[in-house]
């Protein structure tokens, strides 16, 4: 056995490691699980070389809004820590990490104990504790708490809890295809941001723009969920070409050549959110899940749903104990 704890979260983005923050100030033991290999998540920044200058790519979330008290609250700790600052070319209310959109998620989880790398394959109950296998090692504690995309829990979660495993298996999720582009100089592009409704690019960024960011021009384009499934079973190589090629049409600029070119798939990019759950628990096995399919597809709704989770089991022990 490579792990006990009282409290097991499988999945170390902000829904993981927004419950399982509330639950270690409780004096709880709390492991959590992810199978990246390090933070991120939907938060993801990458770092690559571009003439020799280290230079991040945010090509997951752009950027977070502020609007629960609690969340305000947080996010004011993040900004005093360093790791946020408001970002007013995408909107009056809106955030982002510094230097990278990992930098939240990294400084949550630098307090508690994370295991990346780890992937969880399988859940078994026994007596009054959970085994949760993973490829090489076990683990086992009294709850369990799923904090991944709905589809993934759904797999997960289908032998050892199969009403939660229903629920997530309701929502589907619209993919987004992101490429990042770097250049040898300023685009002819005004604003720092570009936003579509209708046509195959819903965004772009000038992520060199973003509080914290330096170095050459860099900028990250995704894809509309449409054009994202048209595009779904191409290479990354393909894709980057066609995006960029879109790119350049809707701006109306002329192509310019990048110094560097690259493509990531996001496959659960876009949930519909459940709303009105924003958590389960099943206080009687000891099971629950969270994520922003069960409030709302952004950041604050995933760190307001593992809040929302952790508030029930708090719940729950306490009215276990009176």
């Amino acid at each position: 056995m490579d792990g006990h704890s009282d409290i097991l979260i499988i999945g170390g983005g902000m829904a993981g490691l927004s419950a399982a923050t509330a639950l270690a100030a409780t004096g709880q033991s709390i492991i959590v699980l992810d199978k990246g290999r390090g933070p991120g998540g939907r938060m993801a920044a990458r770092r690559v070389e571009i003439s020799g200058e280290k230079v991040s790519f945010d090509h997951g979330a752009q950027y977070f809004t502020a609007r629960d008290p609690a969340f305000r609250e947080t996010v004011a700790g993040w900004e005093a820590g360093g790791v946020a600052a408001r970002w007013p070319a995408a909107g009056d209310d809106a955030w982002v990490a510094t230097p990278g959109m990992n930098a939240c998620v990294k400084a949550m989880a630098s307090k508690l104990v994370v295991r990346w790398g780890v992937r969880a394959e399988r859940l078994l109950r026994e007596g009054d504790r959970w085994q949760v296998e993973t490829d090489g090692q076990s683990f086992a504690a009294a709850t369990v708490l799923v904090a991944v995309p709905a589809e993934q829990a759904a797999v997960l979660l289908a032998d050892a809890a199969p009403d939660l495993a229903a629920l997530a298996a309701s929502v589907t999720s619209a993919p987004c295809w992101a490429v990042m582009a770097g250049f040898d100089a300023p685009l002819p592009i005004a604003a720092d941001c570009y936003r579509s409704d209708t046509g195959p690019v819903s965004w772009a960024a000038r992520n060199s723009a973003k509080p914290g960011r330096s170095g050459v021009e860099t900028w990250v384009i995704h894809a509309s969920p449409q054009r994202s499934r048209a595009l779904i079973d191409l290479s990354k190589e393909e894709v980057a070409q066609i995006l960029l090629a879109d790119f350049f049409a809707a701006t109306g600029i002329a192509p310019v050549t990048p110094q560097h070119i690259d493509a990531h798939r996001w496959l659960y990019a876009l949930p519909q959110a459940l709303k009105g759950e924003g958590a389960r628990f099943d206080a009687a096995n000891g099971i629950g899940i969270a994520g922003d399919w069960l409030h709302s597809p952004r950041v604050e709704g995933a760190w307001l749903s593992g809040r929302a989770l952790a508030d029930a089991v708090v719940q729950e022990r306490l009215a276990s104990t009176s």
